[in-house]
């Protein structure tokens, strides 16, 4: 059976360790050297970017996050021994572990590693979809010509680099399909590299949760749950043509991944198209308060990403799912492009006005689309709306008070609906 030395990177037939240097870190696989698929995934990635910053909190629970009305960003793997999680309210991560470290997320230090990993990334394929500042699609096929050695040896090298250059570690996941590579990156965390072979991949999918399919949140996994669906067994027992009347488009995708298929290609920087944020509830609710202050929660992200971004869009867009996963979009076009949360806010507001009123919602989503450069954003002033121009700088202000104290630092009183 082909197999790696992920401390050399010699290639030999299987064994228990390395002929060469005698390490015990192998990786073997019958399709080792024929995948070409791979999710790299580092580890807790601000947390570890902290701790190599800072030795002095190499043995100790790490959360970044924001204050007591925030949630955790990410935090070490001796934080999540006490069972703390990303976008865990913070006073909740502080409970199961008070004797945390609680560090400010320092934005600008993460994009410089993750810049740098990029970099290493480059030299390896051009095919490279990044998710986040930590994550990112790779696909090596064609490649094994150009470095005189298979994708999986490459992708060990990547990791060894990251580690020896920058200090911080990744996961990898090697398969034949992103949805499958995404899997295996999280299956042997952290320091891991794991694969999900062609032949092996029904028997991999079968026995495994739902939950297991990127996507399927607990409120999907509920809705699951009450069809008799737990696992992928069940879903393979389901008609296709029922699964997409039930779920609408959500069964047509469980569909095809529960049989391993997923045709989407990696895509190198593909043009961003729209700027979109969503929140499903644990229960569902028609209460016209608790919605709009989500509205407005859900305006601020994607402001502050297309901020980030230096997007603005000429569109708004709502978002909202029922009960029973019927979806209802609305859409309004802009006479130009913003940026500015207020106005998204206001926006979404008015085209939420205009559904049925009573209604019980499970999802609620705020987006813009059409995007423009940030520079073509909100120029003109409102002619019927002559007190825009002073809430827009107002939000400057605050942006600016956010950017230097904290996210938390000033808060608008219906984001606390």
């Amino acid at each position: 059976m082909p197999a790696l030395c992920r401390s050399c990177l010699t290639s030999f037939d299987s064994g228990a360790r390395c002929p060469v240097c005698r390490s015990p870190r192998i990786l073997s696989h019958p399709e080792l050297f024929s995948l070409s698929i791979a999710h790299m995934d580092c580890d807790a990635f601000y947390a570890s970017v902290e701790k190599r910053d800072n030795p002095d909190l190499r043995d100790k629970p790490v959360i970044v996050g924001g204050g007591t009305r925030g949630v955790v960003s990410t935090c070490c793997y001796i934080a999540r021994i006490s069972g703390v999680r990303s976008a865990m309210p913070m006073f909740q991560a502080l409970k199961l572990c008070p004797g945390a470290v609680v560090i400010k997320p320092r934005m600008q230090a993460y994009v410089e590693v993750s810049r740098a990993i990029r970099a290493m990334m480059d030299d390896l394929t051009p095919a490279i979809e990044p998710l986040s500042l930590d994550e990112a699609f790779l696909d090596l096929t064609g490649t094994a010509r150009l470095h005189g050695a298979p994708p999986a040896v490459m992708l060990a090298r990547l990791v060894q680099r990251m580690e020896t250059e920058l200090g911080i570690s990744g996961s990898i996941g090697l398969s034949h399909n992103k949805f499958l590579a995404k899997i295996a990156s999280d299956l042997d965390k952290p320091r891991g590299f794991s694969v999900i072979g062609r032949a092996e991949t029904q028997a991999f999918l079968e026995p495994k949760p739902v939950r297991i399919i990127w996507g399927v949140g607990t409120a999907t996994q509920a809705a699951l749950e009450k069809a008799g669906i737990r696992t992928i067994a069940d879903l393979l027992r389901w008609d296709r043509a029922d699964l997409t009347a039930r779920f609408g488009q959500m069964g047509e995708r469980l569909w095809h991944l529960a049989r391993g298929e997923d045709r989407r290609r990696v895509s190198r920087d593909e043009k961003m198209k729209s700027i979109s944020k969503e929140t499903t509830f644990n229960e569902d609710t028609a209460d016209a308060d608790l919605l709009d202050g989500h509205l407005w929660r859900l305006a601020v992200q994607v402001a502050d990403r297309a901020k980030a971004k230096d997007l603005a869009g000429r569109t708004v867009t709502l978002k909202l799912k029922r009960a029973d996963f019927s979806q209802i979009t609305r859409r309004h076009s802009l006479t130009e492009p913003t940026q500015i949360a207020d106005r998204i806010y206001r926006e979404a507001r008015a085209l939420f006005d205009l559904v049925p009123k009573g209604a019980a919602y499970r999802l609620i989503g705020v987006g813009i689309a059409d995007l423009a450069p940030g520079a073509s954003a909100d120029q003109s002033n409102d002619l019927l709306d002559p007190s825009a121009a002073t809430r827009s700088r107002a939000e400057q202000a605050t942006d600016a008070i956010r950017a230097r104290f904290g996210k938390d630092a000033i808060i608008k009183g219906r984001a606390l609906r």
